[in-house]
């Protein structure tokens, strides 16, 4: 994402003599809005649809109600483990998509002629603290509203066999849609909040 935002960036800048300011750029759009959503978007599509799986496959061979059975809380049982998990894993992901799209970045800012000093003093020039908290809270959020949608999509599977499928894909739909309402309401949030 870094190289391919960076570069196209670059291209058009060059005409103004503005390349120099693609690290300025890719900072604050990485740490601030796409490292978060671009890395929870990829998470509501490969774990937010494996826990509607899991847990529609559970309900469909009725082991569900075998935990409700046995005194089990199947939200306790099934859910909790995998919103925490969730939210351990999605703020270190971010961090990694974030660090991968600076990396990007650079290859495009040498390839361009610059030094690495030169580049790695513009992306931090602009950014503060309050660019990367704010970009980690999204990521805390967003994993909260994919883990959760997964696990309740799984819980809301119906009989049959095309059932578990209907649910995965419900779950990736309604996690990427929870996720772009999230993104707008924050948006809106941090411009308020002078963030």
């Amino acid at each position: 994402m870094g190289l391919i935002l960076s570069f196209q960036s670059a291209v058009t800048l060059q005409r103004f003599g503005g390349e120099i300011f693609v690290p300025n750029m890719l900072g604050l759009v990485m740490f601030r809005e796409m490292g978060p959503l671009v890395t929870c978007i990829l998470l509501a599509a490969r774990s937010g649809s494996a826990f509607a799986a899991e847990i529609g496959t559970m309900k469909v061979n009725e082991e569900v109600d075998a935990l409700n059975t046995m005194g089990l809380s199947p939200t306790r049982f099934l859910v909790t483990p995998k919103i925490l998990a969730s939210i351990l894993m999605a703020p270190l992901m971010t961090m990694f998509f974030n660090f991968a799209a600076l990396v990007g970045g650079l290859i495009v800012m040498i390839s361009l002629g610059y030094p690495l000093v030169t580049y790695t003093s513009r992306v931090f020039q602009n950014l503060q603290y309050t660019d990367f908290y704010g970009g980690l809270i999204k990521a805390l959020v967003f994993s909260i509203l994919v883990a959760g949608i997964g696990c309740l999509r799984g819980l809301q599977t119906r009989s049959g066999a095309s059932a578990v499928g209907d649910s995965t894909t419900s779950a990736v739909v309604s996690g990427i849609i929870l996720i772009a309402f999230a993104d707008g309401i924050f948006a809106v949030a941090y411009y308020y909040l002078g963030i």
